[in-house]
């Protein structure tokens, strides 16, 4: 019986599995500030339904903004800043 070498699999591209990579951080992070980040003002000085539906997007920027400075090393032998 003659059996064949398994065909190996290529790795993805870096800058593709870097994109990724920043993506995931960029949502792990978002997730993480709705539990730790910046809460909203209640009271007569909060900002009404406008203010919670303002708080995700600042949460996703604060998240994009974050992630560009930090390297959470998803993506092995990187070496460091992206």
């Amino acid at each position: 019986m003659d059996v064949s070498p398994i065909a190996r699999i290529s790795q993805p591209p870096l800058k593709n599995a870097r994109g990724m990579a920043d993506g995931l951080e960029q949502a792990f992070l978002s997730e993480m500030l709705k539990y730790a980040g910046p809460r909203e003002a209640s009271g007569e000085f909060g900002g009404g339904i406008g203010e919670s539906q303002f708080a995700s997007m600042l949460n996703d920027a604060y998240a994009q903004a974050i992630s560009e400075r930090i390297d959470l090393k998803l993506i092995p032998g990187n070496g460091g800043g992206k």
